[in-house]
């Protein structure tokens, strides 16, 4: 038994997401997801047209992969970001303009947002956070200049 306190499933999961594109993951994933549902066609039919029915079912679910390899393996998250966006575009000619433009839209947006995700960041500070630190660094050797001054 370690000597830490037993932590919450929700404070582990916190953890988890704050080391990966999380946002950007769940939204191509369910681009993919979108667009898959967005198709009417069996499978019979789509076999039966041939290649140009098989891409519609192909490119949605190459963006779920996309979207759960994201969320699981972050540390290639450019090539499979840049990959999202090519897959996510094509679906455009190849899957109801894209979902109706749903999909689309989730797909390119998860993509953007999981390239531009930096790993090692620190958090923001506020501006009003920075006001208060500049403050009390300003005023606080002045202060205690004064009182010893006295």
């Amino acid at each position: 038994m370690s000597g830490r306190p037993r932590q919450g499933a929700r404070a582990a999961f916190r953890r988890w997401r704050a080391r990966r594109p999380f946002w950007g993951g769940l939204l191509l994933a369910l681009a993919g997801g979108e667009i898959l549902l967005t198709e009417k066609a069996s499978l019979k039919v789509v076999m039966h047209i041939g290649m140009q029915g098989l891409a519609g079912y192909l490119l949605p679910t190459l963006m779920a992969l996309l979207g759960l390899l994201i969320l699981f393996n972050p540390a290639q998250r450019l090539f499979y970001s840049l990959t999202g966006v090519l897959v996510s575009l094509g679906t455009w000619m190849t899957s109801n303009l894209g979902g109706f433009f749903i999909g689309l839209l989730l797909g390119i947006t998860g993509s953007c947002l999981t390239f531009g995700w930096l790993p090692d960041q620190e958090p923001r500070i506020s501006r009003r956070q920075r006001r208060r630190q500049a403050r009390a660094t300003a005023g606080g050797p002045a202060e205690a200049a004064e009182g010893t001054a006295a």
